[in-house]
């Protein structure tokens, strides 16, 4: 199986982005399934169900979210009706979080294709439950080979060490497991021992001309002063697509491939040889 996971999309540059090259993507690779982190795509902070239908509509089978889950109130009740958005996985059972953390999803060709994302606890603003332990309850209803032919993992959180602890606690169990949320593309794509294909993080799709994809102006103003400034708002320039394709053995479910993706804007272009 071939899949292709996006990372954080920011604001126009990031959808301008996605939409012009994953239709091109998935026919050049061949590709049978595709994640889009979109939780900052609505002008940096959230997502819509307009901008959503883009995305499927240029190619994406999910979107995951993340700390911005809930930033356009319309997605408390979008995510309740459509069961392509996948938000964290591991809010804690008392906050009654709509939506899924998790879900399977089916093939034309009848393959599955199940989909986590869990956010982590180290530097982020929000505590949730253990990722670590949750995880458990989720794999345990889509183990691979017997229930899905592929799991991707996005670990959605800050500290690089709290994504690789993850995947190596996920090796053998998945197919790839990938980190989103900090909007840098990490140069470690590998095949873990177990098979499992990992990225720490896929990058932002987005202006690269910027501070993670925001103004770097209102950022450095932050930093030199430590006041507030004004709001943040996304950088405009050329944005780059970000992401990791990976290949499945469909015997195993387990990785045989994993490579980088960027294209168009200000980093080096690096696109799988089909």
């Amino acid at each position: 199986m071939r899949l292709a996971f996006f990372g954080d999309v920011v604001g126009k540059p990031g959808r301008d982005v996605v939409e012009r090259y994953l239709p091109r993507l998935r026919d050049q690779l061949s590709l049978d399934f595709v994640v889009v982190n979109a939780e900052n795509a609505a002008g940096g902070f959230g997502l819509t169900e307009a901008i959503a239908n883009d995305f499927f509509d240029a190619g994406a089978d999910c979107l995951t979210l993340g700390d911005h889950a809930w930033d356009q109130r319309e997605m408390v009740s979008y995510i309740e009706r459509d069961s392509r958005l996948i938000r964290p996985l591991n809010y804690p059972p008392s906050a009654q979080a709509p939506g899924k953390g998790s879900n399977i999803f089916a093939l034309p060709d009848g393959r599955m294709v199940g989909v986590i994302q869990l956010q982590g606890n180290v530097f982020m603003r929000q505590a949730l439950d253990n990722p670590f332990l949750v995880l458990e309850d989720a794999l345990a209803d889509m183990r691979l080979r017997e229930v899905c032919d592929a799991i991707i993992v996005d670990m959605h959180c800050e500290a690089t060490s709290e994504k690789m602890a993850m995947g190596h606690h996920c090796d053998g169990r998945v197919s790839l497991v990938v980190g989103s949320h900090t909007h840098i593309p990490t140069a470690d794509a590998q095949l873990l021992v177990g098979g499992t294909a990992y990225l720490t993080d896929a990058g932002m799709c987005g202006d690269y001309d910027s501070v993670i994809g925001m103004k770097k102006e209102n950022s450095v103003y932050r930093f030199l002063t430590q006041l507030p400034g004004e709001r943040y708002q996304p950088a405009l320039s050329d944005g780059t697509l970000c992401g990791v394709f990976v290949e499945t053995d469909d015997k195993t479910g387990l990785a045989t491939r994993v490579e980088p993706i960027r294209m168009g804007g200000r980093l080096q272009s690096l696109v799988p040889a089909a």
